[in-house]
């Protein structure tokens, strides 16, 4: 067994695998990566198994004290990862050795860097997942000074590929693919144009548990008391204060309509805007339900 010792966390960082899984019926959600696309890289890159615990690093800001000789992969925003001050290549694996530092600076586009250890980091899981669920409370505690991360010895094989050419978040407008329902005939016909005409600003204060916009308003065509009913990661919800996009620490029921879901791959890339940018919706079914079924009235 290896282990890392964390020096500064930055603003924000956690454990993360891929999640919870089935335990929706009991009120807990699955938590895990919210940039699924860069976490699934990371692991990769130093020949994880797809559901190894990494760290999800919010805004830069961390250093980390190798006890141990460990391979390591960066990816997502790009943070200039440095070892004892020395630039090293992000969506690349390296090594750093027992006694030397790594840190991350604060990244210019983007909001979520992944570090991936090989081996995984190991941590005790809860509920079968290391990952820390921001909004339940579950899994490992936030990132402090002075914890001590243990990372399990993997042998066999190196990857082939030590490094990706793959692209890193973008700073400017944001398209995002979305598919109606299920409470789109909730809204009028101009608030369902408005959703995916609207330029929609990301608030400042969003964050694991969703992406709050800010925009023109979308008027109800029904204005009575929804039920709550499950909600699904990605999910558009549409409160009065204007629209949250549900990342994966979500609460797994939800009052307020869900006018649509975000497609996964898409998510990945609402992971990594920050507060300002702006997000434009473009659905990927074409007409909504309520157009294609207005007869439709029941909840």
């Amino acid at each position: 067994m290896t282990s890392m010792t964390v020096v500064t966390p930055g603003p924000f960082a956690t454990v993360q695998d891929l999640g919870r899984r089935g335990y929706s019926r009991y009120g807990v959600g699955r938590s895990g990566a919210v940039d699924r696309t860069s976490f699934a890289l990371a692991n990769r890159l130093v020949g994880n198994a797809p559901e190894a615990a990494a760290l999800e690093v919010t805004m830069g800001g961390l250093s980390v004290l190798a006890h141990h000789h460990l391979y390591v992969a960066v990816t997502g925003a790009d943070a200039c990862a440095r070892v004892d001050g020395v630039l090293v290549g992000h969506h690349t694996a390296f090594v750093v050795e027992a006694g030397q530092i790594l840190t991350l600076d604060t990244p210019t586009v983007g909001v979520r860097t992944y570090v991936a250890v090989r081996g995984g980091i190991g941590v005790d899981a809860v509920l079968g997942s290391r990952s820390t669920d921001t909004l339940a409370g579950l899994g490992p505690e936030v990132l402090r000074p002075g914890a001590v991360l243990p990372a399990g010895n993997l042998s066999g094989r190196f990857p082939s590929t030590d490094f990706a050419p793959v692209a890193t978040p973008t700073a400017g407008h944001l398209t995002v693919d979305f598919r109606w329902g299920p409470r789109d005939s909730w809204f009028t016909a101009d608030a369902l144009s408005t959703l995916c005409a609207g330029d929609w600003r990301v608030d400042a204060a969003s964050n694991r548990v969703g992406v709050r916009l800010q925009g023109p308003r979308m008027a109800r065509a029904r204005h009575e008391e929804l039920p709550s009913e499950g909600v699904a990661t990605g999910s558009i919800q549409v409160p009065p204060s204007g629209p949250i996009v549900f990342l994966d620490d979500h609460p797994v029921t939800g009052g307020y309509p869900v006018v649509g879901v975000v497609d996964r791959a898409s998510l990945d890339r609402v992971a990594q805007v920050r507060p300002g940018q702006v997000i434009r919706f473009r659905p990927v079914d074409r007409t909504s339900r309520r157009r294609q079924h207005p007869e439709r009235t029941r909840p």
